[in-house]
């Protein structure tokens, strides 16, 4: 069949209008119904999700001074997909970051678009190497913001502050119990980059700006943090003890001034330390109190009524026979009132207003005075103790749990305790956190005194703390507490320490002294207590060895918060080391 001039040119013209047509609809059909779909493709072939952390908030003190903050880094990371020089890249990377380079070449053999090559990168070795590769022309290795966390300090307040672990989250400390508050939000971008690996920033997609962490600000006072911490370090080399522990409180307050523990450890360096070197025996450590318990019996017997003032309670000449067993006291009393039994310490003067009282109403004021029972401190892990109710006890515990025996508490509960005394009657939540801001210094939350109940009234209070400023006069047990120019109220406490297998260790105690200052108007209230203190047995005692250590601390602080003194300075000098005029009655 022979076709005419126009019909091959009909013919040849609906062939290629078919064809045209043909690239039509597969053009439409790419643009219109793939288009989201071939987007998706592209976005994810040519786009990087960039994260964009959030910054850590800050830890500071009372007066601002940072306890806790940021030092800028880099990571460096690896899109294999853009590399050209592998063997060369893996070479340069391995100078500047001081890895393996046949590991960084395994890892470019992945062929994964984004690879973690190494963290914590500082700023002038990740820009050097940023350098380098550019001069030979290089490319697939990037650079990331990151931070590490730092603490200026060192082991100063490690225990309080706590530390981060390699996923940046809180271990320990304020950085785990605020840790919601600083840890902030990251935010993300989109990004696309040309074929060197630069980004092409015209080209920047979804972006989420980062919501960085608030502030905490800490009732700590770094410059009282410093002194206890100091004269903590020198106890510590001196007694050798297995373990000491410090605590400076406002007793009006209940802010906590300042927390040391020893042993103790850096959180710039956690993984060198054990667990018993950064565990914060303030608030985890239970100990048999001693005699700095017996301000609890005294205070209830007076407060129900049971003794006055002037009441007196026979001691029994040192030894009483209850309950088919004899409690001694350090010498022979006779007839004593509650100031006398409170200055000299007695255990049998003691356990008889615990008898006047009953075991229901001395457990009462026990509890009252917030002994088990966690009282709420910003710190992760506070225990309550162990405090048995009567129904427990046996016909020895009421004699035995007013001189601090048969109950275990905290250091941070004995502190409180004795601020009950200090203030008044009232007992303070302790607290370590001030408030919570911004970076730009809005206060978003402001933690405000708390108190948790009226335990005694005022006039109880006062004639209590009375009886402590014989305490460290001459005479009473504690007269190495003194501090030149001010009345001085406390109370020593010198208990045998437990053993692990059950009972008592022989010639192991449990030393302790715990007071305020200046008596007549407290601006603190401080505890110092030392765990087997490697001395002579006959002077291992609260009043001649954390007494004296209560006296230098206190002397300090009351010059770094500019005390006026109270009264006039008379040079005192206290009797021997070894003298029985300052050694309180034993808790065993």
């Amino acid at each position: 069949m022979k076709f005419t001039a126009n019909t091959r040119i009909g013919i040849a013209c609906g062939i290629a209008a078919s064809i045209f047509t043909l690239f039509s609809a597969r053009l439409i059909h790419l643009h219109i119904a793939k288009h989201d779909e071939y987007s998706r493709l592209a976005a994810k072939k040519h786009s990087i999700r960039q994260v964009i952390q959030a910054r850590r908030g800050m830890i500071l003190d009372r007066n601002g001074e940072i306890l806790a903050t940021n030092l800028p880094v880099r990571t460096v990371t690896a899109d294999a997909s853009r590399m050209k020089k592998p063997e060369a890249l893996a070479k340069l990377a391995a100078k500047y970051l001081g890895m393996d380079e046949k590991e960084i070449l395994e890892k470019f053999c992945t062929g994964k678009k984004y690879i973690v090559l190494k963290r914590e990168v500082p700023e002038e070795t990740a820009v050097t190497l940023w350098n380098a590769m550019q001069e030979q022309n290089l490319r697939g290795l990037y650079l990331e913001q990151d931070a590490i966390r730092i603490y200026p300090n060192g082991e100063v307040l490690g225990h309080v502050l706590g530390f981060l672990n390699h996923e940046g989250k809180g271990v320990q400390g304020i950085e785990l119990s605020m840790h919601d508050q600083m840890a902030g939000k990251d935010g993300y971008r989109y990004i696309e980059r040309d074929r060197t690996g630069r980004e092409i920033v015209l080209y920047r997609g979804v972006e989420e700006q980062p919501e960085h962490g608030k502030n905490v600000r800490l009732t700590i006072d770094m410059g009282l943090q410093s002194i206890v911490e100091e004269e903590l370090d020198a106890a510590f080399k001196e007694y050798n003890p297995e373990t000491a522990n410090a605590v400076l409180v406002d007793p009006k307050t209940g802010a906590i001034l300042a927390m040391a523990c020893r042993p103790c450890f850096n959180p710039n360096e956690p993984g060198k330390a054990g667990p018993e070197q950064m565990k914060n025996r303030t608030i985890l450590d239970m100990v048999e109190p001693g005699s700095t318990f017996k301000i609890v019996v005294a205070s209830g017997a007076m407060n129900e009524g049971k003794v006055d003032e002037k009441t007196s309670i026979f001691c029994e000449n040192g030894r009483f026979l209850y309950g088919g067993k004899i409690l001694k006291d350090h010498h022979g009393y006779g007839n004593m009132d509650v100031h006398q039994i409170l200055v000299k310490s007695s255990n049998i003067g003691s356990a008889k207003l615990a008898l006047m009282m009953g075991g229901d109403k001395f457990y009462e004021y026990v509890r009252r005075f917030g002994f088990g029972e966690r009282l709420g401190v910003e710190l992760p892990g506070e225990i309550p103790g162990l405090v048995h109710p009567p129904a427990r006890w046996d016909k020895l515990t009421i004699t035995r749990m007013p001189m601090g025996h048969s109950i275990a508490v905290t250091p941070l509960q004995i502190t409180m305790g004795m601020s009950v005394i200090a203030n008044g009657g009232r007992l303070m939540a302790p607290r370590i956190v001030q408030s919570v801001e911004t970076e730009g210094g809005e206060i978003t939350m402001k933690k405000n005194p708390i108190v948790m109940r009226e335990v005694i009234p005022e006039k109880t209070a006062r004639f209590i703390g009375e009886a402590l400023v014989g305490v460290t006069e001459p005479g009473g047990t504690a007269a190495f507490a003194r501090v030149n120019g001010f009345q001085v109220a406390g109370k020593t406490g010198t208990a045998q320490k437990v053993s692990p297998t059950g009972g008592y260790a022989a010639g192991k105690y449990v030393v302790s002294f715990v007071g305020f200052m200046p008596a007549e108007d407290p601006r603190f209230v401080l505890l110092v207590m030392l765990d087997d203190a490697k001395i002579p047995t006959n002077i291992n005692y609260g009043g001649l060895i954390a007494a004296p250590i209560f006296s230098r601390i206190a002397e300090r602080v009351a010059r770094q918060l500019d005390l006026a003194p109270t009264m006039p300075a008379i040079p005192f000098q206290p009797t021997p080391m070894a003298s029985t005029t300052t050694t309180e009655e034993r808790s065993n």
